[in-house]
């Protein structure tokens, strides 16, 4: 059965962030997952996991400065520094707070992003991270919502962590990017289910909740239960109306939060 976590830096939003755990629970999901945890001690956040029965599933290595454009580090040379730095704090979060997945993001091209930088450091963190149980994921982000960003195709991805070789490097497939950048999003499905560690939905094109949108997201849920995923697709979606008032696709789609 399918499992479904609440991004809670996309969901939620209408509440204080500490007070999303709940709101989560109370929803039915039984897994959440945060863009950037940082502003936040981590023990605060291990606390509310605990609260309300919740598993956070995956969350970002930080970036660098996101208000001065930064979209990520693991590719940037120069700063293989402070991408390790952040990897050490990434993995100090997660292993209070029970995480087993984070997302490296690469960076973008008008800072200098480098293959060779970003296969360099994508090694060295999977193989920090792996004495934690850690995995390290990579994902595609379409260029229309982010111009310039080092990893847009779904085959560029596959070639990185074939090269990178570690076995706990994997795929993030974010359907909604995959579906704005290259299209054929069940082909994606069938066709990289032995590397995705953790997928992640919205409806395409305004990346509202997926019973909306150009994606038949029943098609899509049939698919990747056939391959016997039995990771997270995490929920990374701006509400339309409010994200209670949107929830009614779960059932809508014929899938159930829990996986039950």
């Amino acid at each position: 059965m399918l499992r479904f976590s609440a991004n809670l830096s996309f969901l939620f939003t209408e509440l204080p962030f500490l007070d999303r755990f709940a709101a989560a629970a109370h929803a039915g999901f039984t897994g959440v997952e945060i863009l950037f945890p940082y502003e936040w001690q981590a023990r605060d956040i291990a606390s509310r996991l605990r609260a309300h029965n919740l598993s956070l599933v995956l969350f970002n290595i930080w970036p660098g400065d996101w208000t001065r454009g930064e979209r990520g580090l693991a590719a940037i040379p120069g700063r293989e520094a402070d991408f390790e730095t952040r990897m050490v704090q990434a993995l100090k979060y997660a292993d209070e707070m029970g995480a087993l997945r984070l997302h490296a993001m690469a960076g973008l091209a008008e800072h200098g992003a480098s293959r060779a930088t970003y296969i360099g450091n994508l090694r060295r963190a999977a193989r920090m991270a792996a004495p934690h149980g850690v995995e390290i994921l990579i994902e595609p982000i379409n260029t229309r919502d982010m111009p310039g960003y080092h990893l847009n195709r779904t085959t560029d991805a596959r070639a990185v962590i074939a090269e990178v070789g570690e076995p706990n490097i994997g795929l993030q497939l974010d359907l909604y990017h995959r579906h704005i950048e290259e299209g054929d999003a069940i082909g994606a499905i069938a066709g990289n289910a032995d590397i995705v560690r953790h997928y992640q939905i919205a409806g395409p094109p305004d990346r509202g909740e997926p019973d909306g949108g150009e994606l038949d997201y029943r098609s899509v849920f049939r698919a990747i239960d056939r391959t016997g995923f039995g990771g997270w697709i995490g929920c990374e979606y701006r509400p339309r109306a409010g994200t209670t008032a949107g929830l009614g696709w779960p059932a809508a789609l014929g899938v159930s939060l829990d996986g039950c």
